[in-house]
Parts: structure tokens; C-alpha cells; sequence
């Protein structure tokens, strides 16, 4: 990505995200009470629009209301009232359905799921037998529906994102996803995919090299795939690339081969210096941001111009600190 379309992107609306109302402080839980999540609203809120949504409320449940649980009946899932026994299955996903297809107009980047719900949860939620102990390999009927139904949108928990590593994946695919359909949203043309393509080679290389090399084919392809074919193979690609999450290892890799543009050019103090950097990173003795802070140093001082278009030196806004915890 070139320093104008860095500039062009910070001009940008804030990329907008759904989530579940309680992580804002909304007092929509069984309880009558909420789960604010800090970080969401004092600090990635700063990014990004909100679009808050409560499955259960929009149920017409109420607030307070009955637990609901997730059951196994007959070998069928089913939302049910923990007291009064009403089962809510078929209106949750009708409900889910139509949400899900309004979302298509809501324009997300993003989606954070409060854990545990039997409407919300993303994995483990509890699911009940007949008689016995509870499994944890549900999902919730509106996580489940919107997964199914955008499967490339970066959907998070809230628990998950306590992690330092899951975090700022989920964060630097929010931001790539926006990147992405906003460039196949404009009248977009072969030779502008090689140029995203290629401002996010380096990306892609410390999240799934496998992925990378694919991806690189099928741009190197892309004259002979329908258009329509084409958006939705490397949509579907690029996405589920960075959903892995980048390893230490590939960020050592990376880092490596950007040194190799410009170690030519330093003296053997700096040489050591940056290699003793990256190794310090490795180990665990420093975070990501502090080699990468001096690898950006060098790209700018010797203006090397394909590692300046890297996405890879700034995937998401500086000011989140990401970089400091992983």
C-alpha cells in the first residue's frame, strides 16, 4: 500500500463492527445487567462503529427474562427456556435469517460475540442431553446462522480477544477485510488486485506461506478466471490465510527477507544490531514492534519503495499498541 492510499484509507469512515449489545454496557442481559467490555469501548471503539445487536431482545424476551440453554432433542439442536420449558428454536432462526441478510446492508468489517450464549456464542457453548452432563461443542443459533452466512467476515468472542495474540489477529483481519471490499467494491480491474495482491505479500507470508504461494497463483491466473470466480477465490483465500494466526517464526522469516533488501547497505554494527533484534524477538525478550520499528527506520531511509507499500509494517492503527504484546 503506497503513502497515498494510506492517505486515501485514513479518510475513510471508521470500518464498522458488529456486536453483541451487552460488551457495550447495554443492560440487556437475562439479568437485566450487561458485560461492558474496557477494551472494546475505551479502546478499540476508537477505530470503529459499533452496531450493537441482542438476538434475545429482538426476540421480544424482555429484559429480565428466563434463561434460555441450548438442548439435544432427538438428535436436533433446540433453544430452550430453562424454566417455563418454551421452546424458541424456529423463531431464533427466522430471526437470525433476517438479521443476517440486513447485515449485507450494514456494511461490517467485523463481528464480537459474547462467549457462553446460547444465541451469541461461538464455540463451546453449552449444549444439554436428555439426561447426563452437558457437552461444550455448540454454537449459538444467531452466531451459527451469520457464520455460516458470511463465512470470510472476521467474527471474535470477547473472551478471546484477553489474548495478546488473538486480538490482534482478529483486529489486522478487520482491517484487512475492510481493505479488501473496499477495493472490490470500486470498479476494480486486474491489474489493481496484483497491486494489492502484491502491498500484501509480506502479510500474507507470516500468517500461511502455503496460503501465500496459492494466492500468488491465482493472481498470476487471474486473466483466465471469470471475474465474479476470481473476487470470490481470492476473497475466500486472503481471508482464511490471516485467520491463522501469525507465529514468531514467520515473523522472524519476514523480517529476514526484508533485511535482505538493505543489509548491504548498513555497517556491521547495525547489521548485528537489527539481527540481534530479531533474534531478541524470537526469544521472547522484546515484543514485535520493537524490530519492526527499526526495519521501517531503514525502509525509509533507503526509500526502498516495494517494502514502504508493505501492509505487513502497519496492518492496523499504531495507536492500538498491538504490536507491544505479541
Amino acid at each position: 500500500m503506497t503513502p497515498t492510499d494510506q492517505s486515501a484509507a485514513a479518510h475513510e469512515p471508521p470500518p464498522r463492527i458488529g456486536v453483541s449489545s451487552c460488551l457495550l454496557g447495554q443492560q440487556v442481559r437475562f439479568d437485566g445487567g450487561h458485560k461492558r467490555s474496557e477494551f472494546l469501548v475505551e479502546v478499540f471503539g476508537r477505530f470503529v462503529d459499533f452496531v450493537p445487536f441482542c438476538p434475545e431482545v429482538e426476540l421480544g424476551l424482555g429484559v429480565p427474562r428466563e434463561t434460555l440453554r441450548i438442548e439435544r432433542r432427538d438428535g436436533a439442536v433446540r433453544l430452550i427456556a430453562n424454566r417455563s420449558g418454551a421452546d424458541h428454536t424456529a423463531a431464533m432462526r427466522t430471526l437470525a435469517d433476517r438479521r443476517t441478510a440486513a447485515i449485507a446492508r450494514d456494511d461490517l468489517s467485523g463481528y464480537v460475540l459474547k462467549k457462553d450464549s446460547p444465541s451469541c456464542g461461538m464455540e463451546r457453548v453449552r449444549i444439554y442431553p436428555a439426561s447426563g452432563i452437558p457437552t461444550r461443542d455448540g454454537r449459538g443459533l444467531f452466531a451459527e446462522t451469520l457464520m455460516r452466512r458470511y463465512p470470510n467476515l472476521p467474527v471474535e468472542e470477547e473472551g478471546r480477544l484477553n489474548d495478546a495474540r488473538l486480538r490482534e489477529n482478529f483486529i489486522e483481519r478487520v482491517f484487512a477485510y475492510r481493505r479488501l471490499r473496499s477495493f472490490f467494491s470500486a470498479r476494480w480491474t486486474v491489474g489493481g488486485l496484483v497491486a494489492f495482491h502484491t502491498a500484501h505479500k509480506l502479510q500474507l507470508l507470516a500468517h500461511a506461506p502455503k496460503a501465500y504461494a496459492e494466492l500468488g497463483r491465482t493472481v498470476a491466473e487471474a486473466r483466465a478466471i471469470d471475474r465474479a470466480e476470481l473476487r470470490e477465490r481470492y476473497e475466500r483465500e486472503f481471508m482464511a490465510a490471516l485467520a491463522r494466526p501469525a507465529t514468531a517464526a514467520r515473523h522472524v522469516n519476514v523480517m529476514q527477507h526484508m533485511a535482505g533488501y538493505f543489509s548491504d547497505r548498513l555497517d556491521p554494527g547495525a547489521r548485528l544490531e537489527l539481527a540481534s533484534l530479531i533474534e531478541d524477538y524470537r526469544g521472547g525478550l522484546v515484543p514485535l514492534i520493537v524490530p519492526i520499528t527499526l526495519m521501517r527506520h531503514y525502509v525509509r531511509h533507503f526509500a526502498i519503495a516495494y517494502l514502504a507499500g508493505q501492509v505487513y509494517l502497519e496492518p492496523h492503527p499504531r495507536e492500538l499498541m498491538l504490536r507491544n504484546h505479541v
